[in-house]
């Protein structure tokens, strides 16, 4: 009995939990990907997409295993919103795949909330891991968890999921009543302390964005004020710049890193956890089939196989012809965002000539791709406007007109509130805050006069920060973004793409 009572023990002992040794060194890395946007399948030059990542995660995990590494796998949000077979399925592929992956945890982005709630819920309903964000409230209890504690062969690893403040302003919101989004910084110096009592490790999972020096502009604080302000979080792993991060930035003590965008690369953390200490020995962004990598990765069938008829189904309807253009146009982030371009100004038309409008207004945070030469589908058209925005129109007097550009013209680039415009030509001092000329349709503008203005719902409201406009009026008709251009590439036929600029019409000192 003694004998059968001791052995009971000794197995008991054998199935315990490890427990965290202090002076033991631990080998941790974290994986991580960030906004995701759609992109489950490859693209048209076969980089990126969930079963070439299927392939590269399994390799690593496999090799870090080898080098007894506890590895965990993380997404820094806004995996919603991009690419219309995702979209028009509520990014069940995505999900879903992310899932056949074994991701740990994720961040909420600010485009999740381009759904409303029960879009998000079913969402959560499709994974095995959490998502996470401490500073989103409805009714004033957090909608999410605000951080999960992973046990890792003893060593506690706490990931705090942290969103934008800026989700009201960069999302569609539609539906999301009484929800609030407080200052992440702040929830972050309340939790961090408790914290670091509970984890040998912290992690902020966070969707705000890498600003330089802090150098955010009209966008709310990112990581390195996160950093900066807030002791005691060893990494932060980022997303929503969907900026390249291949040499991770150190604030404060912190490491800060992120992985562009689309799944174009997977990141990877490599730490050293002993005595309290946690150091960085090596980070990297690995590269998924990009077009000049020279070894590919070869896709995993399974989930190549699984990810199949969610492109196939969308394919029927997306892949139709409604025009051509015999050059590429621009809406690529990293342009549109900081200058005029013939994209941007075709938007901008479309809109103003649906209505006979005397301007057209797009914020270039709507602006979301490219549209190769060649001819145009509805595929692309979703591409380039993914967000179901409503077209409206608001009547302004010239004074009020010229007041409200002056508001729009004084926005620096770099961010999705620089504007693109057509009806309009401008050279402003943003400094003095006065116009050395300003003609609206070929005429000088005139105070007393009533223009009409042709733009998305979304920055018509004071979406993107541009100045609110529902005093004045705004007149709904029910036609979406995407829909006001097919009509108006379909009578098009074929764009001539020098007939929409660049033209440097509008000319800004800042």
């Amino acid at each position: 009995m003694m004998r059968s009572f001791l052995l009971l023990l000794v197995l008991l002992a054998g199935c315990a939990a490890p427990v965290y040794q202090p002076n033991k060194t631990y080998n941790l890395t974290l994986l991580h990907t960030n906004d995701h946007h759609g992109r489950f399948w490859a693209n048209n030059d076969g980089e990126w997409g969930l079963a070439a990542r299927a392939t590269l995660i399994a390799r690593l995990r496999k090799e870090l295993s080898a080098q007894d590494s506890e590895v965990l796998l993380l997404d820094a949000g806004d995996v919603n919103t991009g690419v219309p077979q995702s979209d028009m399925l509520d990014a069940e592929p995505d999900f879903k795949g992310m899932n056949r992956l074994d991701y740990d945890a994720m961040a909420v982005g600010n485009h999740e909330f381009d759904n409303d709630l029960a879009t998000i819920r079913k969402q959560e309903s499709w994974v095995n891991f959490p998502f996470l964000s401490a500073n989103i409230y409805k009714d004033n209890k957090r909608l999410f968890r605000p951080y999960i504690i992973k046990d890792m062969g003893g060593l506690k690893v706490a990931i705090l999921g942290l969103t934008t403040k800026d989700t009201p302003f960069k999302s569609k919101m539609e539906g999301h009543t009484n929800t609030e989004f407080r200052d992440p910084i702040a929830e972050a110096a309340l939790l961090v302390p408790e914290l670091r009592k509970k984890a040998q490790v912290v992690i902020a999972l966070t969707h705000m964005g890498h600003y330089p020096n802090e150098r955010h502009g009209l966008d709310a604080p990112g990581d390195v004020t996160l950093a900066r302000q807030v002791p005691g979080i060893d990494l932060i792993i980022g997303g929503h710049t969907q900026q390249p991060l291949f040499k991770a930035d150190v604030q404060n003590g912190t490491i800060i890193v992120q992985a562009h965008e689309w799944g174009r690369y997977v990141g990877r953390v490599d730490l050293t956890v002993q005595n309290g200490v946690v150091a960085l020995k090596e980070y990297q962004l690995i590269p998924v089939n990009h077009k000049d990598q020279q070894v590919k990765i070869v896709e995993d069938q399974a989930m190549y196989g699984f990810l199949k008829p969610y492109k196939e189904m969308g394919d029927k309807t997306l892949l139709v012809k409604v025009g051509k253009t015999e050059e590429k146009l621009v809406g690529e982030r990293n342009v549109v965002r900081n200058q005029e371009t013939n994209l941007g100004n075709l938007v901008a038309e479309a809109y103003r000539a649906k209505f006979n409008a005397d301007v057209g207004l797009a914020n270039s945070g709507g602006v979301r791709d490219n549209i190769p030469a060649g001819d145009i589908a509805y595929e692309h058209i979703l591409m380039v406007l993914p967000f179901g925005n409503d077209i409206v129109t608001v009547k302004l007097s010239g004074k009020d007109l010229q007041t409200y550009l002056a508001s729009l013209l004084a926005i620096a680039p770099g961010s999705g509130s620089f504007p693109q415009t057509t009806g309009i030509q401008a050279d402003y001092n943003a400094k003095t805050k006065r116009f050395k000329k300003l003609v609206i349709a070929n005429k000088p503008i005139d105070a007393k006069r009533s223009y009409t203005v042709a733009l998305p719902s979304f920055v018509a409201k004071g979406g993107d920060k541009w100045p609110d406009l529902s005093g004045f009026g705004i007149q709904s008709y029910g036609f979406m973004d995407a829909d006001v251009f097919r009509e108006y590439l379909s009578k098009t036929g074929e764009v001539k793409a020098s007939a929409f600029g660049p033209f440097g019409k509008i000319k800004v000192q800042y």
